[in-house]
């Protein structure tokens, strides 16, 4: 069955194209062509390629971590609804048997999927951290990094996982970095001290990028440049950045994409309180309350964001004065390169899936198709 959809303007990898249309067959796009003349119907004001959550630990009242077959897809409506047409369920720091049991969960929804939000893969934020920029998580199940411990989760995973972060100056670090992208898995740094020339010789072992760059990590001062420093000024280094301007205010932002415009991610770091009101929630095993939007632990930490993607996408454009097509490119085709899965996602091209979105002019989500199929909002 083939699907023509046109729209005012359409949002290429080259840059925006007026009054074009995009033929779809059998979930992928086959044509990319302008609108004949005289042809006055538009199915979308901007059309796009669909977003991509590298990092979400919940929303919608619901955890990654939950022991319930039901969580991911729920989160993956949920996900669909802000725009995102593929996303990495992200464990956090619990004891190893708890990881294991989401690591299955999420590779039973990988290999056999559902409506929603596809699942790309799993993330593994923690246990491999160090307690001086511990956010969130709880220091007391910190573990130390073991090749062998990590081969058997890869194992657990069925090879869905896609992302593990660590503190790169864990004993082993440099060694286990280099065996984990032999095992084609990327890997990012952060919940750390590491100083600069640390987080340098992690990039050259074969590193990926900051998680939640800014966040959990050794900040950026003029004669120390720590973390943010390496990962702003290393062109290898990919910068996820949770655009809520609660966890890195729109100053900083600026400098961010000013620096790193072509290798900023941006994610949502989103918990179980995304999408609900104000009130009691857990992260980690731990109480937290949500004031206003944000979320933070008793001693009054950050923990995690109620932050949804297309929002991001907004607040660069609007409060940082980013564009339109570099904020969309930074939740798309950036994530999907990170990933290594450009071939098939991340921009509009033909040969590609059909994930995209439709947007009105203030960016706001109107429609979303995902494998060429819409799904109501």
């Amino acid at each position: 069955m083939t699907t023509l959809l046109r729209a005012r303007r359409v949002l290429t990898e080259q840059g925006w194209l007026d009054d074009h249309q995009l033929r779809i067959d059998n979930e992928t796009i086959v044509a990319i062509e302008p609108i004949p003349s005289g042809t006055m119907a538009r199915d979308a004001e901007l059309l796009c390629p669909a977003y991509i959550d590298i990092h979400v630990h919940g929303g919608d009242g619901v955890d990654v971590m939950d022991d319930d077959p039901g969580v991911l897809a729920r989160l993956a409506m949920h996900k669909a609804r802000e725009g995102v047409g593929g996303w990495l369920p992200t464990t956090v720091t619990a004891p190893l048997a708890n990881i294991e049991r989401a690591l299955r969960r999420i590779a039973e929804r990988f290999y056999h999927g559902g409506p929603g939000s596809t699942v790309l893969g799993s993330y593994l934020e923690g246990p491999y951290f160090t307690p001086q920029n511990k956010g969130a998580h709880p220091p007391e199940l910190f573990r130390e990094l073991n090749i062998a411990e990590l081969d058997h989760l890869i194992e657990v995973s069925q090879n869905t996982l896609r992302v593990v972060a660590l503190a790169p100056e864990k004993p082993t670090a440099l060694e286990t970095i280099r065996h984990l992208k032999s095992r084609d898995i990327r890997v990012m740094l952060g919940h750390s001290a590491a100083s600069y020339e640390q987080t340098l010789e992690a990039f050259d072992a074969g590193a990926d990028g900051l998680v939640h760059c800014f966040n959990g990590m050794t900040g950026l001062h003029h004669r120390n440049p720590g973390m943010v420093g390496a990962g702003l000024s290393d062109k290898r280094a990919w910068l996820e950045l949770i655009a809520d301007e609660h966890h890195v205010h729109p100053a900083v932002m600026n400098i961010c994409c000013r620096c790193a415009k072509p290798r900023v991610l941006l994610i949502t770091d989103a918990m179980s309180a995304a999408g609900m009101p104000d009130g009691d929630y857990s992260i980690c095993g731990h109480p937290v309350t949500m004031r206003e939007g944000i979320v933070r632990t008793e001693s009054g930490g950050l923990a995690g964001s109620t932050l949804s993607l297309d929002a991001a996408v907004r607040n660069l454009v609007d409060n940082v004065g980013v564009s339109a097509e570099d904020a969309i490119h930074m939740a798309s085709l950036h994530p999907a390169k990170m990933l290594g899965l450009d071939n098939d996602l991340g921009s509009l091209v033909v040969g590609k899936r059909a994930n995209m979105i439709a947007l009105n002019s203030q960016l706001g989500l109107q429609n979303i198709w995902i494998n060429g199929q819409a799904l109501p909002l």
